[in-house]
């Protein structure tokens, strides 16, 4: 094959990747915008309908991991079919839902469908585009998709529920799956994986995704609607810190760990994801809880709240797929990441500074253009710097350990900071204060608190990326070699 073709089949298997993404992503903040009509029709309590988010990210969030390391034993092509399959078929049945438990538990298989796709999509980048450049590019596509997705599913969200109905936002899925099952099976190199042949680590694998979907259901659960000093929270968080240190345990005395411990080992792999938690954390709760703040306190429709978080896209795509190459090579991640880091937090205090009447103009879109070109910055950079330690055949796991970060990171902070700000605006509403005055008041300390995980993601760039090891890692940027290579 020709190098010209062979190169536009690489990119072509890149936007399929991409848009299988888009889909699993799209997903989460298309669904929220639909709640009430879901709530109205299929007869939900309030309570309740909470479970309509919480199915999918406990299967998502739990599974994400386990996902990705399957991924590297039995091939990654092989997993991401899978998982679309799985997805598009949830997503019939979601669209078909005539009761509210049939919802939840497709909801569920979703996010089983989804983490089988997305925890494998980074790691198939970098073997993909092994060349520095090119792979600093292709991440930085696949970062503006898995990041910018949610404000693209708030606008189309708010135009499918009003124009059709809530059953649409699933069925959409399935011609996308289709044509991303057909481009895929034609584009993706078969890959054959590691191998099962020293043994799957059964216990391992129980272990981790026992761990991980008990503490995801911990804090949308328990934690959200009871607090964190509930009894039941503290329980479930402690066995979840259980079931995880005696993964942790096997892991290290397995012949062959489903998670070998060596991955963390790797400096930036595990900065990356501290990073990643913290920053993820900030972001995430601003999608959700801005939108609340335009449509409560300014009283925007859903069309207008997706409308309202377009500057966060545009300025997204434009720096994460024409710059974020050119500047990650130029700068290092460190240089790259500083920066950025401080525009998200510079876009979350300007959002917390935000008044009742604000001016969508003047007072909310400049926080939607600095956390769109500091994440655009960031985002792309950060995913470099966490595939950085992995070896060829640990990819598809430290993909999904990226992944798995950033949903523990977004259903974390938005517990957080969803219980702050609950709390502040009911504690102003029974002192008397008008309701637009207590709900601001109580966003503005979400954002507040979410700039200060941002900052505290800012120190562990500086610590944790210092300018003695930044050359290393630059240089590593440029050669394709690890700084800190993983060993056995």
């Amino acid at each position: 094959m020709a190098r010209g073709s062979s190169e536009k089949a690489r990119w072509m298997a890149l936007y399929v990747l991409c848009v299988g993404m888009l889909m699993i992503v799209l997903d989460v903040t298309v669904v929220n915008v639909a709640l009430p009509s879901i709530q109205e029709d299929l007869g939900f309590s309030s309570a309740s309908l909470a479970w309509v988010v919480n199915a999918y990210l406990i299967a998502f969030g739990g599974l994400l991991l386990l996902a990705g390391r399957l991924g590297d034993l039995v091939g990654r092509r092989r997993m991401f079919l899978a998982g679309v399959v799985l997805f598009s078929a949830a997503s019939l049945v979601c669209g078909l839902s005539a009761t509210s438990w049939m919802l939840v538990a497709a909801r569920f298989l979703q996010g089983v469908g989804g983490a089988m796709t997305s925890a494998v999509i980074l790691g198939m980048i970098v073997t993909m585009f092994p060349e520095p450049r090119e792979q600093a590019r292709a991440i930085g596509v696949y970062a503006f998709v898995a990041s910018a997705g949610g404000s693209v599913g708030l606008l189309a969200g708010g135009v499918i529920a009003q124009s059709l109905s809530w059953h649409w936002i699933f069925f959409v899925n399935l011609p996308i799956g289709l044509a991303t099952v057909v481009a895929a099976r034609r584009l993706l190199a078969e890959d054959a994986g590691i191998g099962l042949a020293a043994g799957a680590d059964v216990p391992g694998a129980l272990l981790i995704t026992a761990s991980l979907m008990l503490g995801v259901y911990t804090i949308v659960g328990p934690a959200a609607e009871h607090g964190w000093g509930a009894a039941s929270t503290l329980l479930l968080g402690t066995g979840s810190l259980l079931l995880l240190a005696l993964f942790l345990v096997r892991e290290a005395r397995a012949a062959s760990p489903l998670v070998p411990l060596r991955i963390f080992r790797s400096r930036p792999v595990s900065a990356a994801n501290t990073i990643q938690i913290l920053s993820v954390a900030g972001m995430f709760a601003m999608f959700f809880l801005g939108a609340l703040y335009l449509r409560r306190v300014l009283h925007y429709d859903a069309l207008q709240i997706g409308l309202a978080f377009l500057p966060v896209t545009i300025a997204m795509g434009t720096f994460s797929i024409r710059y974020s190459e050119r500047i990650l090579t130029a700068l290092g991640a460190r240089n790259t990441l500083l920066p950025g880091l401080m525009l998200i937090m510079g876009g979350l205090v300007v959002f917390a500074l935000a008044p009742v009447h604000a001016n969508y103009l003047t007072r909310v879109m400049p926080s939607m253009l600095l956390l769109g070109v500091g994440a655009g910055m960031s985002f792309p950079a950060l995913m470099n710097v966490a595939m950085t330690g992995a070896t060829q055949a640990d990819a598809g796991l430290a993909s999904g350990l990226v992944n798995t970060t950033a949903q523990i990171g977004g259903a974390l902070g938005l517990a957080v900071l969803a219980t702050l700000s609950s709390s502040r605006s009911n504690h102003l509403l029974h002192a008397g204060h008008a309701r637009p005055e207590a709900l601001t008041s109580g966003y503005h300390l979400a954002f507040w608190v979410a700039a200060a995980l941002v900052a505290c993601a800012l120190a562990v760039v500086a610590a944790a990326l210092p300018r003695a090891a930044r050359g290393a890692a630059h240089e590593q940027a440029l050669d394709g070699t690890s700084a800190e290579p993983a060993s056995a």
